[in-house]
């Protein structure tokens, strides 16, 4: 992933600001947070589901 650093998330953040307003900000912040939470549960589900249980009993 990108490393942005300190500055470089202020800067989106204001921008954001900026672009969304302080009212919506909010609402779009818990939004991407739900989505994120639900894609790691997803690939979590995939990844479990690809990795070998060990050997088969013959």
């Amino acid at each position: 992933m990108a490393n942005i650093g300190v500055s470089g998330a202020l800067l989106i953040f204001v921008l954001a600001l900026i672009i969304i307003g302080p009212k919506k900000l909010p609402e779009l912040g818990r939004a991407v947070g739900t989505t994120l939470r639900e894609f790691k549960q997803s690939t979590k589900g995939i990844m479990e589901d690809d990795t070998p249980k060990g050997k088969e009993k013959e």
